[in-house]
């Protein structure tokens, strides 16, 4: 399978500012491995949208998955308190 180009909404980085750097450090790798697989064991579609959301510690990352294009857009990274379904 192709890789997924990563794309990310402007306010992600407001979103990574409020993570202690002890958590910052798993969630790039987490997004990266969503480039080759971006609908791994674990990952819930979120209802109504064509978005899903994975896990990553107490954090959770919500994306949308445009196939046609081949992009993946991080829309989402937040203490799962704050990601809505």
């Amino acid at each position: 399978m192709a890789a997924y180009s990563l794309l990310f909404k402007e306010s992600v980085q407001k979103d990574f500012d409020g993570i202690s750097k002890k958590d910052l450090r798993k969630i790039p790798s987490r997004i990266k491995s969503l480039a080759t697989d971006p609908r791994p064991p674990g990952c819930e579609r979120l209802t109504g949208r064509d978005r899903y959301r994975v896990r990553q510690g107490r954090y959770r990352i919500v994306y949308a998955v445009q196939g046609k294009e081949g992009t993946l857009t991080i829309v989402k990274v937040g203490h799962r308190k704050d990601v809505h379904r």
